[in-house]
């Protein structure tokens, strides 16, 4: 494989148009697109978690989409190794990689390698999740930030599963969850990376996600939450995190009102967009920010026989 061909980033809040992007790109230089969005990677919801449809997966090779069950387990370390394989197979093909995505642990995990943190005992693990049942997941959250500070405004503080595992790592190394990350090492060299990052005015990116929840209703997201409530995943699964579920469950089971439904998807989603911003503004500082009006100046811009990011700042 060679190692030094380009690999292209592509982040941004939801809705902020970074799959278009992807796509124009790939069409232009020849690549094929590789999933880094840890709710696209489920099967059952396609609508409610924006995947690419099939006329935009006809004309350009995706991967990683749609590509396992809700029931399945599946981590940052199942996904690196999934994706270092496809990054390799789209290589061997003499094409570029454009790996696309809001999910930025999966960024950092292939741009800085997977942390190998030590096995923590199972009694260990009880014991937190005992804690964790007896205070609830707000009350957990604030004592991991006096615990572990460095975990504040790295994850959702909703997040039980990443609480609970950076309560854990803490307690059982006393090393933060955030420190074992920077000791980790890519696969890659760090300059085969070209990284991008849509960034949208806050007002563009609300309009944005008032517009695309419409269009999920239209599409049929009513539909697939009936279907997917039928399946009985288990909450603790991290599926059941997609905005849209709980609110288009309360509206069928005559909670609240399809306009209330509606509403609150795009506030959820408004408040998911502010924290990957957040993430993006501690974490991807050296990525090169492109507004969405810029993208296809950008496009012009990027020949596949030279890709050199100094020639497009």
């Amino acid at each position: 494989m060679d190692n030094q061909s380009k690999i292209i980033l592509i982040s941004g809040p939801t809705a902020s148009g970074k799959s278009n992007f992807a796509l124009k790109l790939a069409k232009k230089i020849d690549g094929e697109i590789i999933n880094a969005d840890s709710m696209q990677i489920y099967k059952e919801l396609k609508i409610l978690t924006a995947r690419p449809n099939k006329a935009e997966q006809r004309k350009i090779r995706h991967h990683l989409y749609g590509h396992i069950s809700a029931n399945k387990n599946f981590s940052t370390g199942i996904w690196l190794k999934l994706a270092v394989n496809k990054i390799k197979e789209i290589k061997r093909k003499k094409k570029i990689p454009i790996v696309v995505g809001g999910t930025g642990l999966y960024f950092q995990s292939l741009i800085n390698g997977l942390v190998k943190i030590p096995i923590i005992p199972k009694k260990l693990r009880n014991k937190i999740r005992s804690l964790h049942k007896k205070y609830g997941q707000k009350k957990f959250y604030q004592k991991l930030l006096k615990l572990d500070p460095k975990v504040k405004n790295k994850f959702d503080p909703n997040d039980s599963q990443r609480s609970i595992r950076a309560f854990e790592i803490k307690t059982h190394t006393k090393i933060s969850m955030y420190d074992w990350f920077n000791k980790t090492k890519s696969i890659f060299n760090e300059d085969v990376f070209m990284k991008f990052y849509v960034s949208t005015e806050r007002s563009e990116l609300i309009k944005r996600i008032e517009k695309r929840t419409a269009n999920m209703i239209k599409k049929g997201a009513i539909r697939e939450v009936i279907k997917f409530n039928k399946l009985r995943i288990k909450k603790e699964k991290s599926i059941n995190k997609i905005i849209g579920i709980d609110e288009l469950t309360k509206y069928l089971n005559k909670q609240i009102k399809l306009k209330q439904a509606k509403e609150l998807i795009s506030i959820k989603t408004r408040q998911y967009a502010k924290r990957q911003t957040t993430w993006a503004r501690s974490r991807m500082i050296d990525w090169t920010k492109i507004e969405p009006k810029k993208l296809s100046s950008t496009i012009k811009k990027i020949n596949k026989s030279s890709l050199k990011l100094d020639q497009l700042i």
